[in-house]
C-alpha cells in the first residue's frame, strides 16, 4: 500500500519512528538502538523525509540491508511524493548552498590547475561546510595533523648527478599487484559528501591511471557498486573497521573476497573515534549563519552535545560501542586468518615495537599511520616512525611490506596560522573555516622521501576527496596526472631511473626546518 505524509507524521518519536527516503517509507523504530550513527540523527527526521541526510553518506541499499522486509513499509503516495518535490524546489537555499553554487561557477579550467594545492583551493570553495569540516578535521588542537606535514620538512635529499634518467619508471607492485605509481588511494569514507558519484568516480579515475584503490567499510557506495565500476584488471583493496559483532564483520570480509577485492586492510588505530572538534562544530556554524544561533540560558542542564560527531560523521558514534576496542595480537589476527585467504595488512601502526609485533604475527604488510592526525593527539608523524623503523629494525622491511599513510599530510600542507576554532559564528566564519582548513600547500617530493626510506608505497586519502569534490572524475584524473609528473621529475633530479634507485642514502634528517612554503595563489 501507499502512505501519505500525514500517515508518516503520526510516527515521529522513539516509540514509533517512521522516515521517508527517496519516496519510500520505513519503520526504523527497532533500528534506532542499532544505528551506527546513534539514534539522535534519525529521530531528528522522525515522521518526515530524511533523504537529504541519508543520501550523501550511505550506499543506496544500506537501509534495506539493515531492516527486515516488514519494516520496509512501501511507497509514498504519488501526490505526496510530488508535493515533497515541489517543496524542495521552492525551498530557499541556505547561505552555504549559495556559496557553493557561486564556487562551482567560478572554478578555473583544468588546464590552469598546476598543483595539488590548486585543486584544494577549488575544493574549499565548492564543498559544503560540514563535508569540508569532516574531510579536514584533526584531533583536538590539530597538533598531530600539523606535525604530520612538518615532519617532511626535516628530511632533505642528497641528489646524485650524471646518472642516465631519460627513461624513468615510477611503477611498482603492491602486494604483487601492478601500480603505475608508488601510491594508492587510502580508505576514506563518505565521498558522496563531495560529489554525487563519490567513490565511483575515484574508482573510474584510478582504473584509467593504473592506481590501486582501498575501499572503506563506510564508503558511501556499496562494495558491490564500486567493484562494478572498476575495470576487469583493476585492483581493489578493502579497509575493514572491525566491530564487536563478529558475524557482521566476517560477512563484510567474505563479501569483499567474493567480489574480487585483493587484500584486507584491518584498521587498528580507530577503536574509538578521536576528538574532532571542527567536525562537531560545523552544524553550529551553519545554524549561526542562518540566524538560528542558540545561547546559554540560566539553569540549562544540557552540558553534553547531543551528537558527539557532528552531522557529517554519521557512520560511527562513540557512545554505541560499535567498534571493537578489545582487538589483540593473540585473538584478532588468527580470527581474521580463519575467515579469509586474502593478505592481511594492519592499518594504523604508530611505533617500531608494534611494527615488529606485526612482522612476528605474520601479516603481509603494515601502514604506518596516525589516521591522518584525526585520532590520538601527539602521536608521532608516520614519516618519523618510518625513519625510526629503518634505523632501528631494518629487518622488518624484509618480512612484510611497509606503507605510509598520512591521509592528508603527504602532499598537502598545514596552514599553521589557521585558528578556525575561535572565529565568530557569522557569515564570515564560514568563509574563514573553509579557507583555513588544515591542509594548505604541498611538497612535491614527499612521496619520494617515504619511498627512499623504505616505504613500498604511499597512501593518500584527502587529496582524492578534494580532487573529486572540485572536478569529479576529471579531478581525480588531473590529480593523478600531476602526481605522475611531480614524482617522475623528482626521481630524475635525484638521479633515480626507477624506484629501486631510491635508497636511504639519498635522504638525510636534519634538526631544523625551512621557512613555511607559500600557499597557492590560484
Amino acid at each position: 500500500m501507499a502512505w501519505s505524509l500525514s500517515d508518516v507524521a503520526g510516527h515521529s518519536n522513539a516509540s514509533s519512528c517512521w522516515i521517508i527516503i527517496k519516496n519510500q517509507v520505513y519503520d526504523v523504530t527497532e533500528f534506532l538502538s542499532r544505528h551506527p550513527g546513534g539514534p539522535s540523527i534519525i529521530l531528528r527526521y522522525a515522521g518526515r523525509d530524511a533523504t537529504s541526510a541519508y543520501e550523501p553518506i550511505h550506499p543506496t541499499d544500506a537501509i534495506q540491508r539493515s531492516l527486515s522486509s516488514s519494516q520496509c513499509l512501501g511507497p509514498l503516495h504519488d501526490s505526496d511524493a510530488q508535493n515533497l518535490k515541489v517543496q524542495e524546489e521552492k525551498r530557499a537555499r541556505t547561505k552555504d548552498e549559495l556559496r557553493i553554487e557561486q564556487g562551482m561557477k567560478q572554478r578555473p579550467p583544468l588546464n590552469r590547475i598546476l598543483s595539488l594545492a590548486d585543486i584544494e583551493d577549488v575544493a574549499k570553495q565548492v564543498l559544503p561546510l560540514n563535508a569540508l569540516s569532516f574531510f579536514a578535521a584533526g584531533a583536538d588542537d590539530k597538533i598531530t595533523l600539523r606535525e604530520n606535514a612538518r615532519a617532511f620538512d626535516r628530511f632533505f635529499f642528497h641528489a646524485r648527478v650524471m646518472r642516465p634518467v631519460s627513461r624513468c619508471d615510477p611503477s611498482t607492485k603492491i602486494l604483487g599487484y601492478n601500480s603505475s605509481l608508488p601510491l594508492f588511494v587510502s580508505g576514506a569514507s563518505t565521498a558522496k559528501l563531495g560529489d554525487p558519484q563519490g567513490e565511483l568516480n575515484i574508482t573510474r579515475g584510478c582504473g584509467k591511471a593504473g592506481i590501486i584503490q582501498m575501499v572503506c567499510t563506510y564508503a558511501s557506495f556499496s562494495r558491490k557498486e564500486i567493484a562494478a565500476a572498476a575495470l576487469p584488471s583493476q585492483t581493489l583493496f578493502f579497509q575493514l573497521y572491525k566491530t564487536t559483532d563478529l558475524t557482521s564483520s566476517a560477512k563484510l570480509v567474505q563479501e569483499a573476497e567474493q567480489l574480487g577485492y585483493k587484500a584486507i586492510f584491518l584498521t587498528v588505530d580507530a577503536i574509538v573515534i578521536g576528538n574532532r572538534e571542527q567536525d562537531v562544530r560545523s552544524p553550529w556554524v551553519l545554524e549561526a549563519q542562518e540566524g538560528q544561533s542558540q545561547y546559554y540560558v540560566e539553569g540549562d542542564s544540557n552540558v553534553e552535545t547531543t551528537n558527539l560527531l557532528g552531522t557529517s560523521s554519521l557512520h560511527i558514534n562513540r557512545s554505541n560501542n560499535v567498534l571493537d576496542a578489545d582487538m589483540s595480537w593473540e585473538l584478532t589476527i588468527p580470527w581474521l586468518r580463519s575467515i579469509t585467504k586474502l593478505p592481511i595488512i594492519l592499518k594504523g601502526i604508530q611505533c617500531v615495537e608494534d611494527a615488529v609485533l606485526a612482522a612476528e604475527a605474520g601479516v603481509e604488510g603494515i601502514i604506518l599511520s596516525n589516521h591522518g592526525g584525526r585520532q590520538l593527539e601527539y602521536s608521532l608523524p608516520p614519516l618519523e616512525v618510518l625513519y625510526k623503523l629503518r634505523s632501528q629494525r631494518p629487518d622488518v622491511f624484509d618480512k612484510l611490506e611497509v606503507y605510509i599513510d598520512g591521509n592528508n599530510a603527504l602532499l598537502f600542507r598545514v596552514n599553521l596560522d589557521a585558528d578556525d576554532s575561535k572565529a565568530a559564528y557569522d557569515e564570515e566564519q564560514v568563509c574563514t573555516l573553509a579557507s583555513n582548513s588544515p591542509c594548505g600547500s604541498h611538497n612535491r617530493p614527499d612521496v619520494i622521501k617515504a619511498i627512499s626510506l623504505g616505504a613500498k608505497a604511499v597512501g593518500l586519502g584527502r587529496p582524492f576527496l578534494f580532487a573529486l569534490s572540485a572536478y569529479g572524475e576529471a579531478g581525480v584524473s588531473k590529480l593523478l596526472s600531476i602526481l605522475n609528473r611531480e614524482i617522475v621529475t623528482s626521481m630524475r633530479l635525484l638521479g633515480a631511473a626507477s624506484l629501486k634507485d631510491l635508497t636511504p642514502e639519498l635522504v638525510e634528517r636534519v634538526d631544523w626546518e625551512p621557512v613555511g612554503r607559500q600557499q597557492s595563489k590560484l
